[in-house]
């Protein structure tokens, strides 16, 4: 069962859409279900997220994720939007169903991926950042 919260970022979802000339874009996938999930930054000289829009390709809870993801991060520094994790995303979502939690990690994912791109554009380094997974499986075991 999915939260009033989850259900009102899927139907209505915020900050839909691509930024052109984006300061960084990320994509990640799930190969295992398909999920596709594009963020864009508009990062102003401040590092902070003046704009962010996603294209998510999935399921309800895919787009509901990215939606709030997007939400969390507007606004705020880069360190700052560093700092969201895909616990940070469910909690605000009001919680996911066990077999939806990869949803909320490729959002997490997606924001750091798009950081990453920001900070290879600008060559500057962001502590704290790993290069991101473009399948949020890489590097596990098959089951």
């Amino acid at each position: 069962m999915y939260s009033d919260k989850v259900m009102d970022h899927f139907t209505h979802p915020r900050n839909v859409g691509e930024i052109e000339n984006a300061s960084g874009v990320g994509t990640v996938g799930n190969a295992k279900c398909g999920d596709i999930m594009r963020i864009y930054l508009d990062i102003d000289e401040n590092q902070i997220i003046r704009d962010v829009k996603f294209k998510t390709f999935g399921c309800g809870a895919a787009i509901a994720t990215s939606s709030m993801a997007t939400e969390l991060i507007k606004g705020k520094s880069i360190y700052e939007a560093l700092e969201i994790t895909n616990k940070t995303v469910m909690e605000a979502l009001d919680g996911l169903p066990p077999v939806k939690i990869h949803c909320s990690l490729l959002a997490e994912e997606a924001i750091h991926a798009a950081l990453w791109d920001y900070a290879k554009k600008n060559n500057i380094t962001i502590e704290g950042l790993k290069e991101p997974k473009s399948d949020i499986h890489d590097g596990e075991k098959d089951e």
